[in-house]
């Protein structure tokens, strides 16, 4: 069986019927079409002899023809004969993207692109194929808290290939998606490529928490702070700051620092809400523990009063 066979180029059988020979030649004219394979020359030639082949084998006196031997794969007469060559001369010199005349390669791309698309639509693409927008890439992308909160710049690869920097703008918040618009599947036929979506995840922090455009914090205190009072450096998003701790501050006291939480666009920031929580430490403090029980006599106080407890 010769290489340019045209039952071995479309991989079927001698006795294959009209529909297999169809179904293959949709098969590998997916494969191989130049608009979705832009650049590539071995596609194309692939392509042509693809089309070649179907054009042969779907006409039934051609390939009747070709099965006694009267001609050969390119439609040649075996023996000297001036047979017509014209479905030959248009797979190999014809426009690059055309198919045999009675396969509509609009389905083609229907099947590739998930949707049938108008016919007559090559205007807009070299060899009249059918203009397809590219289908969009979903990835994920893991930032940090702050990051969300303040706005980065991170590296992203919508493909093996190439990689794109992108810029997460201040008060983003975990699912939210980004969208580079050009960044998806190349388009068939010129049309546009797709779109790359960015699913952004947010990374829990180990103090900060964010309650909308606010954020909350628990901050330890000594007991010595929570009684005389103290000027105690804080954390924020956006970098410490000395916060004021009134004297006799309780354990649940909540101080608010104006302006210091999440950023939005076109408008003021949140606040942060500092949750005090009273710290006695590690190891029983005897010289604490000797002048509570000389002073709680004298100072009779039951905070749990009204709950029903004792």
């Amino acid at each position: 069986m010769a290489a340019d066979d045209p039952y071995m180029v479309l991989g079927i059988k001698r006795d294959a019927g009209q529909e297999d020979i169809r179904r293959a030649y949709r098969k590998l004219a997916k494969q191989h079409h130049p608009d979705l394979n832009p650049g590539k020359k071995e596609a194309e030639a692939r392509f042509k002899s693809v089309s070649a082949a179907y054009d042969l084998l779907s006409d039934p006196e051609k390939r009747a023809r070709f099965d006694r031997g009267e001609i050969d794969a390119n439609g040649s007469e075996r023996h000297g004969a001036n047979y017509s060559r014209a479905y030959a001369d248009a797979a190999q010199a014809g426009a690059r993207h055309r198919a045999p005349p009675d396969f509509d390669i609009n389905d083609v791309f229907a099947d590739v692109f998930g949707e049938r698309r108008r016919r007559g639509a090559g205007a807009g693409g070299a060899g009249g194929g059918p203009r397809a927008r590219g289908g969009d890439r979903t990835l994920t992308l893991t930032v940090d808290f702050l990051e969300a909160v303040n706005g980065a710049k991170k590296r992203v690869w919508p493909s093996a290939e190439k990689s794109v920097d992108v810029t997460i703008p201040p008060g983003f918040r975990d699912g939210q998606v980004l969208r580079l618009q050009g960044q998806g599947e190349p388009g068939g036929a010129g049309g546009p490529a797709g779109d790359a979506l960015i699913e952004v995840h947010v990374k829990p922090h180990p103090y900060f928490t964010r309650d909308d455009a606010d954020i909350r914090i628990e901050v330890p205190i000594t007991l010595a702070e929570a009684v005389l009072g103290a000027k105690i450096n804080v954390p924020t998003v956006s970098g410490p700051v000395t916060m004021m701790v009134p004297k006799g501050s309780d354990s649940g006291t909540v101080l608010r620092l104006r302006g210091k939480g999440v950023p939005s666009a076109g408008g003021p920031r949140g606040d942060q809400y500092v949750t005090l929580k009273i710290v006695l430490g590690d190891k029983p403090d005897a010289e604490l523990e000797e002048f509570i029980r000389g002073w709680q006599p004298k100072h009779p106080n039951n905070p749990r009063l009204g709950m029903g407890g004792s």
